[in-house]
């Protein structure tokens, strides 16, 4: 990838497929434009978990002593939330020269609200600053310099009863240099956040994404337990009873 030829050969492959296939699991699963209105990919973004893929169900639960190693997540998989525990690994391949400063921010666009019903955004993990090249791809997300991360990662959780949970992972270009992090650190919150709103603030520019699904599985309330959310351990969500309009209710006289 020092190379000019080979990063034209490698872009025009990536192009040819694989971009194809994260744009439409990005737009059918609607992060766009629930979580930004709109990304001309030009970067690959590839996430692994260690972990062992169940083919039957495209998902990806944890290696067994036998079996198992770091696998690549596609866009849309399932993860076991006992894999999703830790930040993936992610290989960000740009294709053009030279060297960049990026953020990326995964968010949540699944947090149920009760109060009003709905849902709202939950950032896990958002981080700045972070050097990558055409040769130098990988990001360590666990092994972070800690003065590049506004948010540090926090585990995915899914209530019993409730749908997935997209997990979207967008990685962004700073055009305009380093992000002053301690100064950003006192605006930003994990709870409702809009990545829109950070990447207008900061002139960010999205150039890669990707997604994984997590859900209530036989894990997730150990995992609740262990990371702190040991009051969402029961909690189930149940659709509320729909009451029919006086005029559609059936007589029962009719069948008696």
């Amino acid at each position: 990838m020092s190379r000019p030829i080979y990063r034209h050969l490698a872009d025009k492959k990536w192009r040819a497929r694989a971009r194809l296939i994260t744009e439409q699991r990005i737009t059918q699963m609607s992060v766009i434009p629930d979580v930004l209105p709109s990304i001309d990919l030009s970067a690959s973004v590839e996430l692994s978990y260690h972990g062992t893929k169940l083919n039957s169900s495209n998902r990806i639960i944890p290696r067994t002593a036998r079996s198992g190693q770091r696998v690549t997540v596609q866009p849309g998989e399932y993860v076991a939330s006992i894999v999703a525990e830790e930040p993936p690994k992610l290989d960000v391949q740009v294709f053009n020269k030279g060297e960049r400063l990026v953020t990326v921010a995964i968010v949540d666009a699944d947090v149920p609200n009760l109060e009003k019903d709905g849902f709202d955004y939950r950032c896990q993990l958002l981080a700045s600053n972070i050097k990558i090249s055409p040769t130098a791809s990988t990001i360590r997300l666990a092994q972070l310099n800690q003065a590049s991360v506004l948010l540090p990662w926090e585990v995915p959780t899914a209530l019993k009863g409730g749908p997935y949970h997209r997990i979207a992972i967008i990685v962004f270009e700073q055009p305009d240099g380093a992000v002053d992090v301690p100064k950003a650190m006192e605006k930003v919150q994990r709870e409702g956040f809009v990545l829109r709103s950070f990447a207008d603030r900061y002139a960010l520019k999205a150039v890669g994404a990707s997604l994984f699904r997590v859900e209530h599985d036989e894990w997730m309330d150990d995992v609740m337990k262990r990371n702190g959310f040991a009051d969402m351990v029961g909690v189930e969500l149940k659709r509320k009873r729909v009451e029919p309009l006086p005029y559609k209710k059936k007589d029962g006289s009719r069948y008696r």
